[in-house]
């Protein structure tokens, strides 16, 4: 049987963006990224949307997109697909772009905690 660690985690790229500008740039990007996800399996799971602010301050958009593992959201980013889009974003939005791994159905909050300290749980 798998543990947590040895699965296939899912993997996400998370854009948090500034200074969205809805330029020709920005509607040709947006036209053409659903294509270059369906190789990779990827899809979006938040593409802007209404906030309901809990704490703290948030004024920017927020965009997640789903894979199913990391290599593959890495082949996706890196593809020639995406690279040739990528440019068309960047003159109409300000902002950080980052791969971040998933975590499995089962996953508890100590799962990150380190051994010593999770058998005291």
């Amino acid at each position: 049987m798998k543990t947590n660690r040895e699965a296939v985690m899912p993997a996400y790229a998370i854009a948090h963006l500034r200074n969205v500008t809805l330029n020709q740039g920005i509607v040709d990007y947006l036209e053409r990224i659903d294509a270059t996800l369906v190789p990779f399996g990827g899809r979006f799971l938040i593409h802007g949307g209404a906030k309901e602010l809990c704490e703290g301050e948030v004024t920017d958009d927020i965009v997640i997109l789903a894979f199913p593992g990391m290599g593959l959201a890495r082949a996706w980013y890196n593809s020639p697909d995406y690279q040739a889009i990528r440019p068309l974003r960047m003159r109409g939005a300000e902002g950080e772009i980052f791969l971040i791994e998933g975590v499995g159905d089962d996953h508890r909050a100590t799962d990150i905690l380190p051994a010593e300290k999770a058998d005291r749980v």
